[in-house]
């Protein structure tokens, strides 16, 4: 466990504080002792207040908070480094995280004291992961009111009498207006999140994109808590009637979040998780959903919880006149966000955590339109297409992308968030597959009958009528084929689904087409994991779908 932070700044100072808080262990123990004032722990209607009163946000039609992230709309993880020392010399994988110094952190961390100076500064003592066993007690200072409000809503907030005891064991300072000296800090450029393991601290300066924060304490539980026996995943999680809980990993724009908020089954959490021998436990204490398009009739539990007082929305256009969100439009950015407490989705779990899973389901939206809507596979197979983390971008999505899908490989689901070499996570992931004997599926989200710009998206229903028969263990007893380009198992016939959308090619006009697109698909597969071969056994190098493609 990470020591209390910054214990040596004992110095006496003065300050205005207001608000629950351990007054033994307050900003002077951080080195904060310059300051004009400090807020502690304040709720949304304070918040609310201080963000428009400094002309940070407004306030639209549906009572929501709004404010524009500028320049960054999202993260910038070429601007994300760890410090590197003695301790995490050997446990980061250096190979997928950028290292600066811990002389240069130590000028990093005096300068943003320095910018400090002078400020009116917001804190929150939040708690980081559901379970009390593995949590982290963490403490985020912010320069922006709104930004506070934003990490009280994602992380887990104690009872107010926890607060007089309240020690960090992490403490993060979001500084938007600070400008990183590249030269003097080893980074590269005026924007920068830095984080230091070995003491807990982390520094986030030049962006006013809430997220980062939210990503820089995830990469945090990333490191810690494998050598507790726990993985961390980029993940959704529910639970049925039942207790048979079900994980759902994906990158962005999979359908995570929305599939996960199923009226029928109760929420865990949409984005960060816990699996312990326990059983899973949310990291977090509220959802960040994107919320492009986001309509009443596809996801009614994320539009209604993005539409009312308490939630915050980033970069989302409004009517000038009337404030009503315009959630089609993106002209600021792909990327809107809406951020809100767990408890506005009405079948949340108010606890956070639950028991082992049954299922575990893999999300990808496959712009080719060559993946089936469901497979099932087995665990070899499924630590393959974990380490694989694989999805595909379309045009339009992001700047730079032409007319033709693009694959993206993010490995674990998350690879800017692995403090350490992704073997550990995909072997700690296989380990726990086999000993609870979890079902595990791969969905496609994405295009069937061609890829995109011919065929169409996946029908919603489709999806959530083959998750269904997944989850309730349905699925299991029906007929499966073995796929002849990924050698993973489909269902030839589901009730409720037209079977020709179950078998990709019978949706395709153009065969040979579909031929050419699924082998080109095989092949991006292959050049992908070549980094991971050495890594791993014969069994999870069989799963790989060359190896069905050679053997014909």
């Amino acid at each position: 466990m990470i020591a209390p932070a910054m214990r040596e700044f004992e110095e006496e100072f003065s300050v205005h504080e207001t608000g629950e808080r351990n007054g033994a262990f307050g900003a002077d123990k951080f080195g904060l002792r310059n300051l004009k004032a400090v807020y502690w722990n304040l709720g949304a209607p304070q918040l609310y207040e201080h963000a428009l009163r400094n002309g940070e946000a407004m306030v639209n039609a549906d009572g929501a908070l709004c404010a524009d992230t500028g320049v960054f709309t999202g993260r910038s993880p070429k601007d994300k480094f760890t410090v590197r020392d003695a301790v995490t010399e050997t446990k980061i994988w250096w190979d997928g995280n950028q290292s600066i110094t811990p002389e240069q952190f130590a000028a990093l961390h005096a300068d943003f004291i320095a910018h400090a100076g002078g400020m009116t500064l917001f804190a929150q003592d939040l708690h980081a992961g559901a379970d009390p066993n593995f949590g982290i007690r963490t403490r985020i200072f912010t320069e922006l009111a709104w930004h506070s409000l934003f990490i009280r809503t994602l992380l887990r907030r104690p009872q107010t009498s926890e607060l007089a005891d309240f020690v960090p064991e992490l403490t993060l300072i979001d500084l938007p207006s600070f400008r990183a000296d590249p030269k003097r800090h080893g980074v590269r450029s005026e924007n920068v999140v830095a984080l230091d393991l070995t003491r807990g601290i982390i520094l986030i300066g030049g962006s006013h994109y809430a997220g980062e924060m939210k990503k820089s304490i995830f990469t945090t539980l990333n490191y810690l808590l494998p050598d507790k026996g726990v993985l961390p995943m980029h993940c959704s999680a529910n639970v049925g009637a039942g207790g048979d809980s079900a994980i759902f990993f994906g990158l962005s724009g999979t359908g995570k979040t929305t599939l996960s908020a199923d009226p029928k089954r109760t929420l865990i959490g949409d984005d960060e998780h816990g699996w312990s021998r326990g059983g899973i436990f949310n990291f977090e204490g509220g959802c960040y959903a994107k919320c492009i398009r986001l309509s009443q009739e596809a996801e009614p539990e994320i539009h209604a919880a993005s539409k009312r007082f308490g939630a915050v929305l980033e970069n989302v256009a409004h009517d000038e006149s009337t404030r009503v969100p315009d959630f089609d439009d993106g002209s600021k950015t792909e990327n809107t966000r809406s951020a809100y407490p767990l408890e506005f989705i009405p079948n949340a779990s108010p606890t956070g955590c639950a028991g082992q899973p049954r299922n575990l389901v893999m999300l990808a939206a496959d712009a080719f339109g060559v993946l089936p809507p469901i497979a099932r596979l087995t665990p070899a197979q499924a630590m393959y297409h974990f380490l694989s983390g694989y999805t595909a971008k379309v045009a339009g999505t992001e700047r730079g992308l032409g007319d033709e899908p693009q694959p993206e490989f993010s490995t674990c689901f998350g690879s800017p968030f692995l403090p350490r070499d992704p073997g550990v996570y995909g072997n700690m992931l296989r380990e726990l597959i086999a000993r609870h004997n979890v079902d595990c599926w791969l969905v496609n989200t994405g295009w069937t009958g061609g890829k995109y710009g011919t065929g169409r998206r996946m029908p919603i229903r489709v999806t959530r009528a083959l998750l269904g028969a997944a989850l309730d263990g349905s699925l299991r007893k029906v007929q499966f084929r073995s796929d002849r380009y990924f050698g993973f198992a489909v269902p030839t016939s589901v009730p409720g689904v037209e079977p020709h959308i179950l078998n990709p090619i019978k949706t395709w006009a153009d065969k040979s087409e579909f031929d050419r697109t699924a082998r080109a698909l095989v092949g991006m597969f292959q050049k992908n994991f070549v980094r991971f071969e050495n890594d791993v056994d014969a069994e999870v190098r069989a799963a790989a779908p060359e190896a069905r493609m050679a053997a014909e």
